[in-house]
């Protein structure tokens, strides 16, 4: 079979309709057949990913057999539930808000992560102080692994950047994955309650990369958009109807107190730009073909497929299953 010549348009879905049908087929027969549930529940943050999940399920399985979930805490973007709110109204999806700060502070969270920060800035002030943590993308051009630092923005707008020991950075991430794995058990509640399956929202990129928590966002029964680049996210999107509002919104973790983009915080490229080259990478396109379509020497295009690949290796265990001991 003749290959395709790589492109920029390489991931343009030809027949975007006949793809929703077999997602949301394959939907329907997961859940009331092979797993004999009653519908969905799906934690909305507003979104694309999240938007398209929920859409997805609304059109396939019929909007009261899905149910969604907003869970905002202190950090979270106000924008994050309204665009969510209003989403569900579109679709007719009933949706509750469950604050998870209560349980967060439970766990010390905040105060984890905060004890953290102030090794680092001795001066952060957590009631008036945000803080974020980014990906240095000028590693990529350096041939440097990813090196990441804290940044701290007073309420005065002053910014100082550092960059974080690992142990303060290990600090801070697991305080802070503790969000995604309340997020994880709250969904659990209600599918349990209502006899529903979980509806998990991870891309392509999500889960290939290690972008996600294990057991947080990671846990969920099936991931309809998980053979998905993307910008194929947003081909879908905008099929499904998704409001502009949500499509036009720049991708962010929501994660920490200062905004903070998904491309800073772990991508380092953007998604126009990463999707093409992770589909040339895993396709065994040479690098000098790619090179040549995205305005690249082989060389920036290895430095790339090097950083892709080391970021598969050390997020593998992110993927692995439990693994069962067998007897002598």
């Amino acid at each position: 079979m003749t290959r395709i010549p790589f492109s920029k348009d390489i991931l343009k879905i030809k027949d975007i309709e006949a793809l929703a049908n077999h997602l949301g087929n394959m939907l329907k027969e997961e859940i009331f057949f092979k797993y004999k549930r009653k519908g969905a529940v799906i934690g909305i943050s507003g979104g694309i990913d999240s938007s398209v999940s929920m859409a997805l399920a609304a059109k396939y399985l019929g909007p009261e057999r899905v149910f969604g979930v907003m869970m905002p805490e202190k950090d979270s973007s106000p924008d994050s539930e309204s665009m969510a709110s209003k989403l569900a109204k579109k679709f007719g999806v009933e949706a509750v808000v469950e604050n998870i700060r209560p349980a967060l502070e439970g766990f010390k969270c905040y105060e984890r992560r905060d004890e953290a920060i102030k090794r680092v800035f001795p001066d952060f002030n957590p009631l008036t102080d945000k803080s974020k943590i980014g990906i240095n993308k000028t590693g990529l051009d350096q041939k440097l692994p990813p090196v990441f630092h804290l940044t701290v923005i007073d309420a005065a707008g002053n910014q100082q950047s550092r960059i974080i020991p690992v142990k303060e950075y290990l600090q801070i991430v697991s305080a802070s994955n503790l969000k995604q794995r309340c997020r994880m058990a709250m969904v659990y509640y209600y599918a349990e309650k209502m006899h529903y399956c979980v509806i998990g929202t991870a891309n392509k990129h999500e889960i290939d990369q290690g972008f996600f928590v294990k057991f947080g966002d990671g846990g969920a029964d099936f991931y309809p958009q998980a053979n998905l680049y993307k910008t194929q996210v947003y081909q879908l999107a905008a099929y499904l109807g998704v409001t502009q509002e949500i499509i036009d919104r720049t991708p962010t973790t929501d994660t920490y107190s200062a905004e903070q983009t998904q491309e800073e915080f772990f991508y380092q490229l953007p998604f126009d730009v990463m999707d093409p080259m992770w589909y040339g990478f895993e396709n065994g396109y040479s690098t000098a073909e790619v090179g040549e379509v995205m305005g690249m020497s082989a060389d920036e295009v290895q430095v790339i497929f090097d950083n892709f690949a080391r970021k598969i290796k050390t997020t593998d265990y992110l993927r692995a299953n439990p693994y069962y001991f067998p007897l002598i």
